[in-house]
């Protein structure tokens, strides 16, 4: 089932998200319903703050972008407790978009190495590293996970420069080609 994106303003995208346990109801067919929703949206990388739930759950897809960088074939993830425990390593500057910002993409600088704790859907512990784009990716859906934006990571000059426009997606007035949820504020 295709779940509506929740947009920039909503107070559920600025919430430390809370831990679950692998019996929260519905799991599996939430995960899925985020695959499914991320894939509508044409994006590569979906967290729970996204569809309105304040929980520790993202999911990313990296297969599309396999036609540039093959070591992506197959990266298909959902992301349970995750827990950045290392960040490290030159900060890269590249394009970010959101889901939940549509329309807008700015130039971010991130780390270019992480260390993440998580579970996956079976219950397994994982411990793993990343680098490059990957890395870039599972950071951006981290981010919300810790009611952070993408936007946050811009300059002040910048973030003033992109308020008029972060107000009225907060308005519903975007472009979006996906089904939106509009904050109610």
């Amino acid at each position: 089932m295709i779940l509506p994106i929740t947009l920039y303003g909503d107070p559920v995208l600025r919430k430390v998200t809370e831990n679950i346990d692998l019996s929260y109801e519905g799991l599996p067919e939430l995960i899925e319903n985020m695959f499914e929703s991320m894939y509508n949206a044409e994006g590569v990388g979906l967290a729970a703050p996204q569809i309105g739930l304040p929980i520790r759950l993202f999911v990313v897809d990296l297969t599309p972008l396999a036609q540039d960088e093959p070591s992506l074939a197959g990266f298909r993830k959902a992301f349970i407790n995750a827990k950045i425990l290392e960040r490290s390593g030159d900060e890269e500057l590249m394009e970010e978009g959101c889901l939940s910002i549509p329309g807008i993409h700015e130039e971010i600088y991130r780390k270019n190495y992480i260390r993440i704790q998580y579970l996956d859907p079976s219950g397994a512990s994982h411990d793993e590293e990343y680098t490059g784009y990957t890395a870039r990716v599972l950071q951006h859906e981290y981010d919300h996970l810790d009611g952070v934006m993408f936007t946050d990571h811009c300059s002040p000059l910048k973030r003033r420069l992109l308020k008029r426009k972060l107000t009225d997606i907060s308005k519903g007035i975007t472009s979006a080609t996906y089904r939106v949820r509009v904050p109610k504020i």
